[in-house]
């Protein structure tokens, strides 16, 4: 166990340190905060566009950022000859694998759970439909005051300590962004404690645990990938996956009953649809948390399934 969480560890902070990281992350934040002001010049509901479009937006983001995270987890060690200190320890290659996911599925975890902040301040103060609505500057007071506190403490330790800027960063936004979404949700946009005005939807909550395991789904088949792959390989085979998880249903669905491709399709690729819950935005339906669960499990089953498959892959390649 103190191997394992050594190599999560490790894992989990070259993450945070690399620049296509933040990168991704920061572009997803640029493009909550100008979301509102681009759908409110819709002819339809402009809540549920923007909501969608802050969906599109989160999964896009957690998705990319598990791709090239987990993509260089175990192909760049190989390649830099790094692995051969580690694995010379004594460390089993089952435990590194596994350490390796553990470590790019938290740094997943994390940049998700800061564009979900996110999505939910823009989805809280809303679309300036007419020009007389006003904005919620209690949203942007909090949003400006989270940026200015993880900005600032992560230059002091920067200076002070050599903490790296950009990791300190996404850790403290995830930190005071907590407490940003606790003070949003007991106050509304008069400044006035009012919890049923908060504006939060249990649907958006929903929706991003559900985009949370997709990306989990990716990460470990980026994984399994560059267990014997490069870089370059695993990249376009996780994009190609990823593209045909999202057509799963039309491209193996409706045959799966009379093709036998199709059900071996079926059965092989993610059906990454189960995580997207669009149609239940723009229907106003109620998606039940026993579905969450079912799909809870169905990722959990099919990641454990994608670990096992990397650790075979993994056991007799040559990293010498």
């Amino acid at each position: 166990m103190n191997k394992l969480f050594t190599i999560t560890k490790n894992t989990f902070i070259e993450t945070l340190r690399q620049p296509v990281y933040a990168i991704i992350i920061f572009t997803a934040l640029f493009m909550f905060i100008v979301s509102p002001p681009m759908t409110m010049y819709t002819m339809s509901d402009d809540s549920k566009l923007l909501r969608e479009i802050g969906l599109s937006t989160l999964f896009l983001a957690s998705l990319f950022i598990a791709i090239f995270s987990a993509s260089g987890a175990v192909a760049e060690e190989i390649e830099n000859k790094t692995i051969t200190t580690v694995l010379s320890k004594p460390v089993q290659r089952p435990i590194f694998i596994i350490a390796k996911f553990f470590g790019v599925a938290a740094a997943v975890a994390l940049a998700h759970y800061v564009c979900t902040i996110a999505l939910l301040m823009a989805i809280r103060h809303g679309v300036m439909e007419t020009a007389s609505d006003e904005p919620d500057w209690t949203v942007i007071s909090t949003g400006l005051a989270v940026l200015f506190l993880a900005f600032s403490l992560s230059a002091f330790f920067n200076y002070v300590y050599d903490w790296k800027f950009s990791s300190t960063a996404m850790v403290l936004m995830g930190v005071f962004g907590t407490f940003g979404m606790v003070f949003l949700c007991l106050i509304n946009r008069e400044w006035q404690f009012a919890p049923q005005e908060n504006g939060i939807n249990a649907l958006d909550v929903y929706g991003s645990i559900l985009l949370l395991l997709a990306a989990i789904v990716i990460a470990a088949l980026a994984v399994a990938f560059s267990a014997r792959f490069n870089i370059v390989v695993t990249l376009s085979a996780c994009i190609g996956v990823f593209l045909l998880g999202l057509v799963s249903d039309y491209v193996f669905g409706r045959y799966a009953e009379t093709k036998i491709w199709a059900k071996i399709g079926r059965f092989l690729v993610p059906n990454l649809q189960v995580f997207w819950i669009s149609d239940a935005i723009y229907e106003g339906s109620v998606v039940p948390l026993k579905y969450i669960v079912i799909s809870a499990f169905y990722a959990v089953c099919y990641t454990t399934a994608i670990l096992l498959v990397a650790i075979a892959l993994f056991q007799r390649r040559q990293v010498g």
